[in-house]
């Protein structure tokens, strides 16, 4: 089973990030879930989502708490506790940001650190800075968990017209830049 916790901030589209990756494994015929878990529902808060996918039937229903992937959606999240715990050893990290995991004090951590410029991505794609469709065409890249034209499909479903196809093509954006990093790059950069 694949296991992924996005951590973002309410308008981020953390808990719109689940739903899309779930849609992308259903639509290729696996088993998933996507679980939010928010406190207020105000624009700017911390909020937590999670995805669950395998190949067969899921039964557990509670928040994912060793997961495979953490997708930070804010970067000043990163240090508050619980964000980066419990995740697999052989897991990812995966962080908006156009900074280094160096410069975020994240290359001390004995996990594989990548960070993707999301919202800088998306400003220049959509208009505005949402994170959340190129960071999952990064983890795409990054851990082969759906293919990209999978996602791609369900961002066309969820979003009509123009919108599908621009976070389709972001989504794209983020895992052209991390492919490298399949082969050990630490950190993914425009360009």
């Amino acid at each position: 089973m694949f296991q992924t916790r996005f951590h973002g901030r309410g308008g981020q589209g953390v808990v719109t990030a689940a739903e899309l990756l779930s849609l992308a494994a259903f639509g290729q015929g696996r088993h998933s879930q996507a679980l939010p878990s928010f406190g207020s529902e105000r624009t700017g808060a911390p909020v937590i989502a999670y995805c669950r996918i395998d190949d067969r039937t899921i039964r557990a229903h509670d928040p994912v708490t060793a997961p495979d992937a953490v997708v930070v959606q804010d970067p000043t999240l990163l240090h508050i506790p619980g964000v980066l715990d419990d995740v697999a050893v052989d897991g990812v990290v995966l962080v908006n940001s156009s900074r280094s995991p160096s410069e975020l004090a994240l290359d001390g951590l004995a996990l594989r650190v990548v960070t993707v410029p999301a919202s800088d991505l998306a400003r220049g794609r959509l208009g505005r800075p949402l994170p959340n469709t190129c960071l999952l065409g990064a983890l795409a890249g990054l851990t082969g968990a759906v293919e990209l034209t999978s996602l791609q499909r369900a961002m066309r479903q969820r979003f009509e017209g123009e919108a599908g196809e621009l976070n389709a093509l972001l989504a794209a954006d983020g895992f052209e830049l991390v492919v490298d990093c399949r082969e050990g790059v630490r950190r993914a950069q425009a360009g």
